[in-house]
């Protein structure tokens, strides 16, 4: 339980990328931008939010140091386009806290989306529009009250916007923002939404990924490891796997995120309404 040495150099060569991205895509046609927003851009900023996912457990300077991780959070957002970083802290520490919590963990869809999105197609549409659900989803299930970080990190973000916008124009904005969209839609990176707590087995609520997307990824594969031990940076989780092979590797897994994102499509058991979901007293706010 100690601070990543590496992230801080990894998103910030990330963030450089993507601006670097910017100033190449300024005069390319739309259909190769949102091509390589799609297949490179929707990489980066998916990564990116997985690294806001990580420094937001003070894996970044470590827990002494709360407010470097948080505005460091709020720089590695710079590319998502849209701000980010600090909302998800707020609500991600519920998702820890109440697992499964009815009006507490926001990752747990909407009664409205278990029932609409029932067949395949409309799965397929539930999958594309996971960006807007995610953002929408606290608001409506959970809503707190809008806090002075956030303020300022919406102020950042619109800074670097309009930084952009002046300097190269319109088409680096639509980049920045369809990589993001792209990139947590339908998206092979996007599988680990569905693997991490969809109930693919009866009695089995997390499931950990091992495979080469983690390298991509912060690790998030991880997942019965992190739940386990939420202070870990993901690139030591690992060599908790490693370290405790007894507790993990008997435990159901999933291989592909590709074949997750495949089956919760296609089969009739699966679906939004495929999560445990159960009643949690409120902690104490001193805990």
């Amino acid at each position: 339980m100690r601070p990543d040495p590496h992230i801080k150099w990894t998103v910030l060569g990330m963030v450089l990328v993507q601006v670097l991205a910017c100033w190449l895509v300024r005069g390319l046609s739309w259909r190769w931008l949102l091509f390589w927003a799609y297949a490179f851009g929707g990489c980066i900023n998916h990564s990116l939010t997985l690294a806001i996912h990580d420094i937001s457990h003070n894996t970044a300077f470590g827990t002494s140091c709360v407010s470097r991780n948080r505005w460091f959070a709020i720089f590695a957002n710079l590319p998502i386009g849209l701000p980010y970083a600090t909302s998800f802290k707020k609500y991600h520490v519920d998702h820890h806290r109440y697992l499964g919590g009815d009006g507490l963990d926001v990752d747990i869809p909407t009664n409205f989306e278990g029932w609409f999105f029932c067949t395949p197609a409309r799965k397929l549409l539930w999958l594309v529009l996971q960006p807007f659900f995610y953002s929408l989803r606290p608001l409506c299930v959970n809503p707190k009250v809008v806090t002075r970080m956030e303020i300022l990190n919406a102020l950042v973000q619109l800074a670097f916007d309009v930084a952009i916008f002046a300097l190269w124009g319109i088409k680096p904005i639509v980049y920045l923002l369809g990589s993001s969209l792209l990139g947590l839609g339908l998206h092979p990176i996007s599988g680990h939404f569905v693997a991490e707590h969809y109930m693919f087995l009866k009695g089995h609520e997390t499931y950990s990924y091992y495979g080469p997307l983690n390298w991509i990824t912060f690790n998030v594969g991880y997942h019965m490891e992190h739940h386990d031990f939420p202070s870990i940076p993901g690139y030591y989780l690992p060599l908790v796997r490693k370290i405790a092979p007894e507790y993990y590797d008997h435990l159901p897994q999933h291989h592909s995120w590709v074949k997750v994102l495949w089956d919760f499509v296609f089969e009739d058991s699966m679906g939004p309404y495929s999560r445990v979901k159960r009643k949690c007293k409120l902690a104490k706010d001193h805990l």
